[in-house]
């Protein structure tokens, strides 16, 4: 009888202490993640021509299909969108490309032409529009 109580506390002795180390490594593992996470985001801002809704559906797919981008939104009146990525995962050139590919002109990368032709009239761009990432709204004169 004493051999078994004996075994039986030695038995739980072990996985008491295994289930501690378990939780330590958890909790260590659990940390790292957090700080590589917070470590890395860049943002990054620049013209993309477009000119409505669907567009703006477009170039944010486009933009959010980059792994490592957590956050696209582009401005239909500036011209304009503003990234946030992981710097280890991606940079602001793939994603300058990945809208290219869709078919949009971005500051440093011209939209792919097959693309631009499959968008819809409505997303037919002028490929001479000024990206107005200012805000500003320039208008003729009436003279």
């Amino acid at each position: 009888m004493k051999k078994v109580i004996l075994s039986v506390a030695v038995i739980a002795a072990i996985g008491f202490t295994s289930c501690k180390t378990a939780t330590k490594e958890t909790t260590k593992a659990t940390v790292e993640k957090e700080v590589s996470t917070s470590v890395a985001v860049s943002t990054a801002t620049f013209g993309v021509r477009g000119n409505c809704g669907m567009c703006k559906a477009t170039i944010e797919k486009a933009a959010n299909s980059i792994e490592g981008v957590t956050e696209a939104t582009w401005d239909k009146d500036k011209k304009k969108i503003d990234i946030s990525f992981d710097a280890a995962k991606t940079n602001a050139m793939e994603v300058h490309t990945a809208i290219a590919n869709s078919g949009y002109d971005t500051e440093k990368v011209m939209g792919n032409l097959e693309a631009y032709k499959g968008l819809p009239g409505c997303c037919q761009y002028d490929h001479a529009m000024t990206m107005n990432q200012s805000g500003d709204v320039k208008t003729k004169d009436a003279h």
